[in-house]
């Protein structure tokens, strides 16, 4: 079991070549993203993490938010490049926003003064193991996905679309499919480079 791990955890990449083919249910899709929002751990056991998770419409709508906004601030003669590659995004099965709620995270802040300014970055601790989870789930899976950061240009875009809650702050979006292009290769330093054992 520990070897399939970790062969999962190896295999997962970021996954530019995507498409909509229904290789997996969307409620299997559904049910991997709950299962990791549900076990991901977090400080104190907060649980500020939160998803919103995008198909069909939905989906090419947040991406339409994307090309839409960096249209206004990418000048015209250099947007190409940048539309191409929204594109590839929509081109998905899926996407998932992910979001820390501040206002558990801040009141965990308050209530354990101590530690207050930890919590913040605790948060994105978890929400890196959340977006990690579902990342190689969904490898697992067969299918390819890719972490982007257009937050906070697209914050009050996405908020307004979904009704999200004030306090929910974006931090993340994942954009999945079907694989149509593998990832390209990737160089690795030494494990001595990165890692220390020690013995008395």
């Amino acid at each position: 079991m520990t070897d399939e791990f970790l062969r999962a955890v190896e295999k997962r990449r970021s996954i530019y070549g995507i498409s909509d083919r229904h290789a997996v249910p969307e409620d299997r899709i559904e049910r991997i993203v709950e299962q990791a929002v549900r076990h991901v751990p977090s400080a104190f056991n907060s649980q500020s993490g939160r998803v919103v998770l995008l198909f069909g419409s939905a989906h090419q709508k947040l991406w339409e938010i994307v090309r839409d906004t960096l249209r206004k601030i990418v000048p015209a003669e250099k947007f190409g490049p940048t539309e191409t590659k929204i594109r590839s995004f929509a081109a998905g099965y899926g996407t998932v926003l992910y979001f820390d709620d501040t206002a558990v995270t801040d009141g965990f802040a308050e209530k354990f003064r101590t530690y207050r300014d930890n919590f913040p970055i605790w948060a994105q601790q978890s929400s890196g193991m959340l977006q990690f989870a579902v990342w190689t789930a969904l490898e697992a899976e067969g299918l390819g996905a890719s972490l982007q950061h257009y937050n906070p240009l697209i914050d009050d875009s996405v908020r307004a679309a979904w009704k999200i809650p004030e306090s929910w702050k974006l931090i993340a979006e994942m954009p999945f499919g079907s694989v149509t292009a593998p990832a390209e290769e990737k160089e690795f330093l030494p494990a001595r480079d990165r890692m220390r054992v020690e013995r008395d």
